[in-house]
């Protein structure tokens, strides 16, 4: 269920926890006065007593229910840019295999449906031009840990791998050897 949150009960250390459950970076400023328009969901009215190191904002402490507040109050959230894409085992950083960064572990992509359409997304995100090339079977190497999309779906207008859709391929047996990889024109040999 989604809920609004008032503005006078969210605090720094509970921007911390969303924006990192959200994999969005730092939060960089909490807004309120509904800085993002009215929401339409319920209101959570009790106050929420985040530490800052919670992974998930329902894990949380609340309050026991506060004063009822309106949607005038909702509060809004900026969370700053980081790196959630890079490049490995190229020759710069314009090329290599492809590692999405999801809940502080970097992880691979399968190649399943790799092409460039996906890759024009890595290339645009990481500022390295255009797409030269998309590469599968381990181009650059394999990776290890998680394989974090097994096929990726975009349309090319993203302006973030994360953005993009996946689908969870039941038929197809992605490992590392299986990794996606790029070339973007921004490359320096």
């Amino acid at each position: 269920m989604w809920m609004s949150v008032c503005d006078a009960v969210f605090d720094q250390q509970d921007a911390e926890v969303v924006c990192r459950e959200l994999d969005c970076g730092a939060p960089v400023q909490v807004l309120g006065a509904a800085a993002f328009d009215k929401g339409d969901a319920q209101m959570w009215t009790q106050e929420i007593q985040c530490r800052g190191d919670e992974s998930q904002i329902h894990l949380c402490p609340t309050s026991l229910p506060q004063k009822y507040w309106s949607h005038d109050n909702d509060v809004g959230l900026v969370c700053g840019d980081r790196v959630n894409v890079r490049l490995v085992g190229g020759h710069s950083r314009c090329a290599g295999r492809v590692e999405v960064l999801h809940r502080g572990q970097w992880g691979t992509v399968c190649d399943a449906g790799w092409d460039m359409t996906e890759a024009a997304v890595v290339c645009r995100e990481l500022d390295c031009g255009e797409p030269v090339d998309a590469l599968g079977d381990a181009h650059f190497g394999p990776g290890y840990g998680p394989i974090w999309k097994n096929r990726m779906i975009c349309t090319g207008s993203e302006t973030t791998l994360k953005n993009c859709g996946s689908v969870q391929l039941y038929d197809y047996d992605c490992n590392h050897d299986k990794d996606a990889g790029v070339i973007c024109s921004g490359e320096q040999f």
